[in-house]
This record gives C-alpha cells, sequence and structure tokens, in this order.
C-alpha cells in the first residue's frame, strides 16, 4: 500500500466522525484533499464547511459544498486536517503547507480535532520536519536571531506569502521534548503571528492509515 493510499483510508474513516446537520472544520494538505473527496459523498447530511484556506475552499466549492466564514456559525462540531508530524500526546507540528494560523483558529474554534495522517508521520520526537512559525514580514530577522538563541535554526521559506499575507521560517535542529513550553515561548516573541505546535490544543483523535488498517489514537 503506498502512502498516499494509507492517507485515503485514513481520510474516510475520519467520516464516521462527522455529525449531521452541522458545520466540518476542513483543514488543508494532500490528505485532507482526500478527506474533501469523502466528505463530497455525504455532503447532503451537512450543512456545510468552514476551511482553513484559500486551497481547500476551492475543492470543497467544486464538489458542490457551501463553505462558510468562521464568524458566522455558532458552532464547528468536529475539525478535521493533517499533520507533518504527531505523538503518542496527540501534539502535532503543522503547517508545511503554510495554513497553520487559520489551521489553529478553527481547531481552537471546534469541538474535536480529528487528525488524518499515514502511519510515517507518527513519530516518539517531535521536531525532525522543520517547525514552521509564521511572521509579520517585518519581523523576520528578529524572530530569526531570537529562534537561534533558543537553539533553533531558522530557514526563510523563500518566496511563499501565507494567506494572511505574512511570511514563514522555517525552524530546523529541535527534539521537542516539551511542545507546550515550546509553543508558548514562540507565541510570546513579538512578531510571531503563531507556530506550526498544535499542543495546547492538539487533536483529540488521531487516525493513522497503515498496511493493515485505520489505527485509531485516542489518548484524551
Amino acid at each position: 500500500m503506498t502512502a498516499d493510499e494509507m492517507k485515503k483510508q485514513a481520510a474516510y474513516s475520519a467520516l464516521e466522525y462527522i455529525t449531521t446537520d452541522g458545520i466540518v472544520g476542513v483543514g488543508t494538505g494532500s490528505t485532507v484533499n482526500h478527506f474533501i473527496d469523502a466528505l463530497a459523498t455525504i455532503k447532503g447530511k451537512i450543512e456545510g464547511a468552514v476551511s482553513s484556506s484559500i486551497v481547500s475552499t476551492k475543492r470543497l466549492e467544486e464538489h458542490g459544498i457551501e463553505v462558510f466564514d468562521l464568524n458566522s456559525v455558532n458552532k464547528v462540531a468536529v475539525y478535521v486536517d493533517g499533520a507533518d508530524e504527531a505523538n503518542a500526546d496527540l501534539s502535532l507540528i503543522k503547517g508545511g503547507g503554510g495554513a497553520l494560523t487559520r489551521e489553529k483558529i478553527i481547531a481552537a474554534a471546534s469541538d474535536k480535532f480529528v487528525c488524518i495522517a499515514d502511519e510515517s508521520k507518527f513519530v516518539d520526537v517531535l521536531g525532525s520536519f522543520p517547525l514552521p512559525v509564521e511572521v509579520v514580514p517585518m519581523s523576520r530577522s528578529y524572530i530569526a536571531r531570537e529562534i537561534v538563541k533558543m537553539g533553533g535554526q531558522p530557514v526563510y521559506r523563500e518566496g511563499f506569502i501565507t494567506d494572511n499575507s505574512n511570511v514563514i521560517l522555517d525552524v530546523h535542529g529541535w527534539d521537542i521534548m516539551e511542545p507546550m513550553d515550546l509553543e508558548r515561548k514562540l507565541n510570546n516573541l513579538v512578531g510571531v503571528v503563531t507556530n506550526g505546535l498544535f499542543a495546547m490544543r492538539g487533536a483529540d483523535v488521531l487516525l493513522l492509515g497503515t498496511e493493515s488498517g485505520t489505527r485509531v489514537i485516542n489518548p484524551r
């Protein structure tokens, strides 16, 4: 089974968590693309979706799924999104596609966060995947220097602008043993919009596509 097939398996498994007649939060990325395709098969049972990116919004609308502004909905029962890395506590690194801020907002506003991924994303210690940090453009060099003081190796994501008109530093070289602590410290740097650690609001359920079927991890 290929990695893409395992992503698809996890994505379709997430349909079990979708409540009828409600708003579904939808993330961004290759695994989420499979979920959007899956969601289209039950679109008559949901009211619509809120989306974390322009790309996901376009795909949802192409499937005939109405996309709402988050400010216009009272409740998001379930948010489904992928991850670049996930650990056993369901702390995540996200943001490889650059949509981390909107993803984090929808995750915070949702009752349940279902993370979908192939088994290669499951790790003992976060940090092998570079940690994205979204920053206001004028703060980029300052934030980079502060991250170096914290032991990280920031790399400017050349030529990339987020949907919020900001830039991203991808931080290498960290073995992240205390994700919540690092998430707070980074967010406290003036000029950081947010960072790709989803620890203070991690996933509630992790669905991992594997050779032997979908593995469900639910420690909470």
